[in-house]
């Protein structure tokens, strides 16, 4: 799945905050959005590898969540609302395409590396491929009930988030396109620094 359907799936795991804590809601919906956007900052090196931990942002996700259930407090939902993220993102990306500069060509066994197992875990292509059209409905679908609770300048970003992945979803194809025909013209001894999916 694409970056924006990730962040805001982070952002919506605060949801409850808004009920129960409605102080503590808007660090909740960052650490959200931050936890969800944490994993792909290995994009070119090591992607979903590098920072993704579908087993260990769990495992650490529960005594988090504990702890905020507990002592809530800036800090405790913060951590906890960070890890469900980061959680959430290295799990999703199983069931979307592999990992492939054309992923809807479902030419890669590889999703997500599992760190606990030391494997990679197969795709299951349930969303075809970052950016696709059931990715775009799904992010659009997060986006609608966090316009209905969050207010400026959180609103602004669910808006912003929405309006990325819509360009990314009407361009995804063309960008695979324009990254193979750079690639073409970067010189050789830039190879080893590539990710391999781009060579």
């Amino acid at each position: 799945m694409m970056l924006p359907t990730h962040v805001l799936a982070g952002m919506l795991l605060a949801a409850p905050l808004v009920r129960v804590a409605p102080e503590l809601a808007p660090v909740g919906f960052a650490a959200g959005f931050l936890g969800g956007l944490f994993p792909d900052l290995d994009m070119y090196t090591g992607h979903r590898k590098t920072f993704h931990y579908p087993v260990y942002y769990s495992a650490l996700a529960v005594p988090a969540t504990l702890a905020a259930l507990l002592a809530p407090s800036t800090v405790t939902v913060a951590v906890a609302l960070f890890l469900l993220g980061a959680a959430l993102h290295s799990v999703a990306d199983v069931f979307g395409g592999g990992l492939e500069l054309r992923p809807w060509e479902g030419n890669s066994d590889r999703a997500v590396y599992d760190h606990y197992r030391e494997e990679w875990v197969a795709p299951h292509r349930g969303v075809r491929y970052d950016g696709a059209v059931e990715d775009l409905a799904i992010c659009v679908a997060l986006a609608i009930p966090l316009l209905l609770l969050v207010n400026s300048p959180l609103r602004e970003v669910v808006i912003g988030t929405v309006v990325v992945a819509a360009v990314y979803a009407v361009l995804r194809r063309r960008l695979a396109e324009i990254a193979a025909a750079l690639i073409r013209l970067l010189p050789d001894a830039l190879d080893p620094y590539l990710p391999e999916r781009y060579r």
